[in-house]
């Protein structure tokens, strides 16, 4: 058992749920077919606003083509590790369905068309390496790939800029969220401030609001 502690399981369990959905969804009418991609619950702006909230998770898991899920797999491999090492199982369970959601939210704010992927949650790991990044600005070793993250994270949102079909919104929303809930559940090796703790959970409260009102109010 203390074997099994000291591995990255919820990132294995994460990728191979991913890898599940999109073989079934091969077998089921493609993964790039809009009917399919509803079906199985791509975030899909109507049907959220008649009341099919979880669509708000769902998307996740869900990948568009081959390309999408061989990209967001490797990333979250290599990275998810890192987080979950640092923050712990729970922790990092709690920061990818976080910023996950709140990066739908954000799609679902601004962007009207289908969408899906686990972008929104793997920015919200980089998120949380931005919280590192602030939390320990002492600590030359995390300073350090906390300013690779921001590089990478300034590279993948001008890319989002410059190419079409990408969902920014979406990706803004994740990283956000994972700055925002790093704070909230604390690292496994330090004590993270209680004020900070408090305003952030507030923000993040906030703005998920302010998003899924803005959601559900818009005519697209």
């Amino acid at each position: 058992m203390s074997n099994l502690r000291d591995k990255p399981y919820i990132t294995y369990l994460l990728l191979g749920v991913m890898v599940l959905v999109f073989a079934v969804m091969s077998l089921m009418g493609g993964t790039e077919n809009p009917v399919t991609l509803v079906e199985f619950g791509a975030k899909y702006n109507p049907l959220i606003r008649a009341g099919q909230y979880w669509r708000l998770i769902t998307p996740m898991f869900i990948h568009i083509g081959f390309t999408h899920i061989l990209m967001n797999g490797i990333t979250l491999y290599f990275i998810g590790q890192y987080v979950e090492e640092l923050f712990g199982h729970w922790r990092f369970a709690v920061i990818f369905f976080v910023s996950g959601i709140l990066g739908n939210l954000g799609s679902f704010a601004f962007t009207p068309s289908l969408s899906a992927g686990a972008s929104t949650a793997i920015f919200g790991l980089f998120g949380a390496f931005m919280m590192l990044g602030e939390s320990f600005s002492k600590n030359p070793a995390i300073v350090s790939m906390a300013k690779t993250f921001l590089l990478f994270i300034v590279l993948n949102i001008a890319t989002d800029i410059f190419v079409s079909g990408i969902d920014i919104a979406g990706h803004l929303g994740g990283l956000v969220g994972g700055f925002l809930i790093a704070y909230v559940t604390g690292v496994g090796f330090s004590k993270t401030s209680l004020t900070k703790r408090i305003i952030s959970a507030i923000m993040l409260v906030v703005i998920a609001f302010v998003l899924f009102t803005i959601g559900m109010q818009a005519k697209f």
